[in-house]
Formats: C-alpha cells, structure tokens, sequence
C-alpha cells in the first residue's frame, strides 16, 4: 500500500473521531482526560499524524456513542507499516514515557536527529529503500520528536558517544545543520545531553546501545536494538543491570556543561 493511502487513511478516521468528539460537546482537552491521554494525542489522531489504536477506537465509540464507527474503521484500515513490527511496542511505550534514558553508540539517536540527518540514516539501508519509504520512515521519525516539546514534557537523558559525530554522515552541511541541533536541543528544559569522550581507559557500554524506560505507572523496561530485530526488557533484574550500567557511563561522560562546550568546539571545526 503506498503512504500516501494510507495517511489518508488515517485523516479519514481523524475527521470522524473529530466530529464525533464535537457533537458529543468535548474539547480535544476534555475529551483527552477522559480515556487518560494527552491533549496532543487527540489533536494528533484527529490530524491523521498518529494511529488511532483498536482499542482506544473502542473506548471512543463508548464515551461518544459513535455506534462502534470508530472501531468499524479502525479494523478496515489499510495495514500502516510506519514502524517495523520489531519496534510498535518500544513506540508505543516511549511515547508515554515519563522519563526516556538512551544511550547510543553507532548513531545520533532518533529523538534528536535533524530531518536529513535521518534521511542519510535511511539513504544507507540494506537492501536499498526507495524513495516513498524513505519519506514515510523520516516522517515517522520525525513525529516521535513532538514529546520533547510537549507542555510537560518527558524528562530525557542522551548519552552518545563522540565518534558518532566524526562519521558526518550525509556530509559536511548535515553534520553542521545536526550538531547544531543538539546543542539547541541541549538547552531545553528537562533534557540533558552527555558525550562520552574518546581514548577512555574504562567504558560501561561495550555492549552495546539501550534505551530505559519509566511509564506513567512506574514501570521500567529496556530497550535495544539488533541488527534484524530488537529486545524490549520488562523483567526487574535485567532492567536494574541496564539501568546501573547506564549510572556508570553518566559518571564517565562529559557532564552536560562540558558537553555543550565540546559540541561548540565541533562547530568552531567548520
């Protein structure tokens, strides 16, 4: 199915959630609160930019009396292959996340990558992506970015070790357009940047790049990424492992004030 069907598809269901919700008399905040979800999340669906879940369709058809048209939609969609099936359920969880711990070693991670920076990232898949899936996948990207400028938004931690700025990948204009992005994305409130700086003598992270999860309730996982797949982590001893190796690399980082002053540094290279 090509993307632009399917966003199509889901605009349609956005505009039917949308008239539902006005003729039941609900602001997109009103209505947010009543299925404890934010007001972005409804505004999000309404504007086609994010799928409306089976089950949140059922829960709308509910409260807003729609006679099941929600969910009748929903289950008649063309298939949205935005994200691999591997990765829906980390998407899912990171979207609702209250604190988003990440620690990448071969690339910038997605939620602070530039526009073309993540078009050079999947320009250099294998097998070759054609050019309407390259568009749909940075979109998608790109989308996930909108929780860091939520009123409240999640608290965030990025440790990204400083090689991954030495490969300049797409070149030398999306190299300086993506440092200078994370050195505006380092000032932001509640999110703290680190560099692990090169030559260490000790390094907790060999292993490998993960994500930490907090959700709204409390819970922790863990989340990595293989070469054809992926691990999502919810047992408590494995995710306390990740979570203590995470502590150590913040202790041999570069703290946020030196990051930022090594980032400059970088642009000052150009």
């Amino acid at each position: 199915m090509h993307p632009r069907k399917n966003s199509s598809a889901m605009r349609m269901v956005g505009a039917q959630l949308a008239c539902f919700r006005r003729a039941a008399g609900h602001t997109q905040r009103t209505l947010a609160g009543l299925v404890c979800a934010e007001p972005e999340t409804i505004a999000s669906i309404e504007q086609g930019r994010r799928v409306l879940k089976p089950e949140l369709a059922w829960e709308l058809d509910q409260l807003l009396d729609s006679k099941g048209a929600l969910s009748v939609a929903v289950d008649n969609m063309p298939e949205v292959d935005r994200y691999p099936l591997w990765a829906e359920k980390y998407i899912d969880e990171e979207r609702d996340a209250i604190t988003i711990s990440t620690y990448e070693n071969q690339v910038i991670p997605g939620l602070l990558q530039t526009e073309n920076y993540a078009r050079a990232i999947f320009h250099n898949d294998i097998p070759v992506l054609d050019a309407d899936d390259i568009t749909q996948r940075v979109g998608a990207r790109i989308e996930r970015q909108d929780l860091l400028h939520r009123k409240v938004p999640p608290t965030c931690s990025f440790l990204i070790t400083e090689a991954v700025l030495r490969d300049r990948l797409g070149g030398p204009r999306v190299f300086k357009e993506q440092v200078l992005h994370l050195r505006a994305m380092a000032d932001l409130p509640g999110l703290t940047l680190q560099l692990m700086p090169p030559a260490r003598h000790s390094h907790a992270g060999l292993s490998g790049p993960f994500v930490l999860l907090e959700t709204p309730d409390h819970q922790h996982l863990a989340y990595a990424e293989t070469q054809r797949g992926s691990v999502f982590v919810s047992d408590p001893n494995e995710v306390s492992i990740l979570a203590r190796k995470y502590a150590m690399l913040r202790t041999q980082a570069l703290n946020a004030e030196r990051t930022k002053g090594q980032l400059d540094r970088l642009l000052g290279e150009q």
